[in-house]
């Protein structure tokens, strides 16, 4: 999968993706359903990586309207959804910088400061 802007968890196993402007995803999802999805705060430098079985939902399914509520919520009528991307988890697994495991003193408040002088922006 590739960088996706909208997307929400949906009880306790599932993730909804919105497509606005993944054509290759669905593509990929739709010659193969074993899918990967990662998730990173850059500041705090942690995560999870979700592996699961993907499927599309086009806006004809019973069950666009359920799934897409919050996602509608976030786009505010900014971007068209084209359809979604609905991912069954499998597996979760939590990401976690170098840094937390090469110097066990270093903390989240140490990974922000070093993102914010990397990055060149402040907390607002």
């Amino acid at each position: 999968m590739s960088p996706k802007e909208v997307f929400a968890a949906h009880e306790n196993d599932r993730l909804v993706i919105a497509n606005i402007a993944s054509p290759g995803s669905v593509r990929n999802v739709l010659s193969n359903d074993a899918v990967c999805v990662s998730f990173v705060d850059v500041f705090v430098q942690k995560g999870f990586k979700v592996r699961g079985r993907a499927n599309c939902v086009a806006r004809s399914d019973s069950r666009y309207a359920s799934l897409a509520g919050p996602l509608e919520e976030m786009v505010t009528g900014k971007f068209e959804i084209h359809n979604l991307i609905e991912v069954r988890a499998t597996a979760v697994e939590p990401i976690l910088a170098p840094s937390y495991q090469l110097y066990p003193e270093t903390t989240e408040d140490d990974q922000i400061q070093i993102a914010l002088s990397a990055y060149g922006v402040s907390r607002a």
